[in-house]
């Protein structure tokens, strides 16, 4: 029970940080979960939280750098190998050895190979902390692909870095020669089994589809515990690096994906929303249970006469600042040798600016990987006495972790001045208006009676599409002038409806219940567009109200006022949207258009609900339409790539687009 009160405890701290964070957009979502985490620790008196850096591995960080090498674009990565792999692999082992010595020199208690194991486990950086600021703060791009690139890596190298330091301490012994094979052999076989795994996934999927087996939710399932599975494998049964495993799976993962999207799309789309709430959810209880560890972490420290507090302020301070010089000079020399040896042929290519060099540094915050790492330290050596100084390097890791998170807080938006103005950004609402016009024009063709109703409502989910791309290239004065027209237009369509159906009623015997709702659904429609929050409330009621009356109704009295239905919603109906057509010289073309089809869909919706439903059924109207949507759509981004208007970058942007397009009218689809 305790633990499943712990679990709701974070999740809704994960709401509420997510509430502070849009408020008080200076801080890192991050860093006020931390703090929240911190509060709720030391409120709830008694919590002792266990952090196991197997479990927590396998449970958090393997499927998020899954998700995240399934994500990260291919050709950034092959482009900017050498930095990646030069700062998850050398500046991970520079920080260690020259970090090791500085922190033993600093803090002689603290012996050499405890020192390098502090390094070590301070060289992972983390993208997800940074993340926070890169959405306040205009971050380079390339940058950014830099930092969450080592990011997949040098967890891996800075964990095996620490395991050995750790070793070293425990056991009073340390081989390089044992080291360096059994590195390259953790990184080369945990390659080869995530490789090897993900292709046994995806046959094990082409067969099971050949048996017959075609559950969405199913494959679903089976994609997100593929991380898990591949980390386990690797860890424990080959005792390979489980986090290069997930990484070269995502990858590959994200290769057949590609090749596959036009025939599983339903799938991928699926698992690509299960993904995000994932991805969400773990980030957030990751920087909680930071939090939630802090105050126990560091309690023994803080009890200490033997060391003052200000004094444990000041290493924390001066060992962040040199593990961040570290990766300043590492930064400055890379750039250097990269333009002089590399880069020297290409005339555009400048070397960058010491305030790059910066900014690169401030991005490298640590995080998760070095809080866990560090709380696995052994508390007894084999000697059987206590591992040394354990109290300490947990306070000063902890310590370093919010340092770098605050000073990337603090200096990255000072840095970061006037680069939003320079920086390149993808602006694609052209082609992507492009692409949702040409479904429309599909869906269009493709109408019958049998699907109007659909069609109708997936036109209207489109055009709602359109009329926000389009409202991005409006100034806000222009976009006021819109609403403003939308309202008074749909304002008087209002007043015709209601003129009309009083006019019908007056000309025909109308049922009183019929009549009461043809009414209260007119002035509904007029608080709508009021913003009358009441209606949103009310008008699920009075559906389940409507549809109880008529259940009561006898079979001869419901058809006798659903043929009077089905004539008033014509008449009316059909007046209004007349008079809309006329209405083309006095109100813009997009005003009018928005307003028509929502009488049109009104209407074809009435016709439908008075009349026997044959044919096909309406989920698989809505699907079959929506691919043929979609899929007209994926031959507009390849004709566009024919014409040379896109990039490699732009491609991939616009089919992340039509992802999100099907989640919207293909799975949030509601009549």
């Amino acid at each position: 029970m305790e633990t499943l009160s712990l679990i709701l405890l974070m999740l809704a701290l994960i709401l509420l940080t997510q509430v502070i964070g849009h408020y008080i957009r200076f801080i890192p979502t991050a860093l006020i979960q931390i703090i929240a985490g911190t509060v709720a620790a030391l409120l709830m008196s008694g919590l002792t939280i266990e952090v196991e850096s197997e479990w927590f591995l396998l449970l958090f960080i393997a499927p998020l750098l899954y998700n995240d090498s399934s994500h990260f674009p291919r050709e950034d990565l092959w482009r900017m190998r050498t930095a990646i792999f030069g700062n998850a692999i050398i500046l991970v082992l520079l920080t260690t050895i020259v970090g090791g010595y500085f922190i033993n020199w600093l803090i002689p208690v603290i012996p050499v190979a405890a020192a390098f194991a502090l390094a070590a486990i301070l060289s992972p950086t983390d993208p997800i902390a940074v993340n926070g600021i890169a959405k306040r703060v205009q971050i380079p791009e390339q940058i950014l692909t830099l930092v969450r690139g080592e990011s997949l890596i040098n967890d891996a190298s800075g964990l095996v870095a620490f395991s050995y330091a750790v070793a070293a301490v425990v056991t009073g012994y340390f081989s390089l020669q044992s080291a360096t094979t059994e590195f390259f052999y953790m990184f080369i076989v945990g390659a080869l089994i995530g490789l090897t795994i993900s292709l046994a996934m995806n046959f094990l999927k082409v067969r099971l589809r050949r048996a017959g087996i075609e559950d969405v939710v199913f494959y679903a399932l089976l994609q997100i515990l593929t991380p898990f599975i591949i980390f386990f494998i690797a860890e424990e049964g080959f005792h390979a690096s489980g986090v290069i495993a997930v990484v070269t799976g995502g990858i590959l993962h994200a290769l057949i994906k590609e090749r596959t999207e036009t025939f599983f799309a339903q799938e991928q789309t699926l698992t690509d929303n299960i993904w995000t709430m994932i991805a969400y959810t773990l980030n957030g209880i990751i920087f909680l249970l930071l939090g939630l560890t802090l105050p126990e972490a560091t309690r023994e420290i803080f009890a200490d006469d033997a060391i003052n507090n200000w004094r444990l302020m000041l290493y924390v301070i001066e060992i962040g600042s040199f593990i961040l010089a570290i990766r300043l000079v590492w930064t400055m020399f890379f750039n250097w040798f990269d333009h002089r040896f590399f880069k020297k042929e290409d005339r555009d290519h400048r070397r960058p600016s010491f305030k790059q060099d910066l900014i690169t540094t401030l991005v490298g915050v640590r995080g998760t990987i070095t809080m866990v790492g560090v709380l696995s330290l052994p508390f007894l050596t084999e000697s059987g006495e206590a591992f040394p100084e354990r109290s300490l390097i947990i306070f000063l890791a902890a310590g370093v972790i919010i340092y770098t998170l605050v000073l990337a807080t603090i200096l990255l938006p000072v840095l970061n001045r006037g680069e939003a103005a320079t920086a390149i950004a993808l602006d694609l609402n052209a082609q992507k208006q492009r692409m949702i016009r040409r479904a429309i024009s599909e869906i269009k063709q493709v109408t019958d009676e049998d699907n109007a109703v659909v069609a109708f409502d997936l036109l209207n989910e489109y055009h709602v599409m359109l009329r926000l791309l389009r409202a991005q290239e409006k100034s806000q004065e222009e976009l006021d002038q819109f609403n403003d027209q939308l309202k008074a237009l749909r304002l008087e369509a209002v007043q015709w409806e209601k003129e009309e159906s009083k006019r019908f009623v007056a000309e025909h015997k109308v049922p009183d219940l019929l009549k009461k709702d043809v009414f209260r659904s007119i002035e509904n429609r007029r608080k709508a567009i009021g913003k009358d929050s009441r209606f949103q409330i009310v008008q699920p009621i009075r559906k389940l109200w409507w549809k109880r009356k008529r259940s009561n109704m006898s079979s001869d009295a419901l058809i006798q006022m659903t043929q009077v239905e089905h004539e008033l919603y014509e008449k009316v109906m059909g007046t209004v949207i007349e008079r809309l057509e006329n209405c083309r010289s006095s109100y813009p073309p997009d005003v009018v258009q928005s307003v028509l089809e929502f009488y049109k869909r009104l209407r074809f919706k009435h016709t439908r609900w008075s009349s026997p439903i044959g044919g096909k059924d309406v989920d698989q109207q809505k699907e079959e339409l929506c691919l043929k949507a979609i899929e007209v759509q994926r031959l507009e981004i390849a004709n566009m790539s024919k014409e040379g208007d896109l990039s490699n970058e732009e491609e991939k942007e616009l089919r992340r687009f039509i992802h999100y397009i099907e989640s919207v009218v293909l799975y949030e689809y509601v009549e």
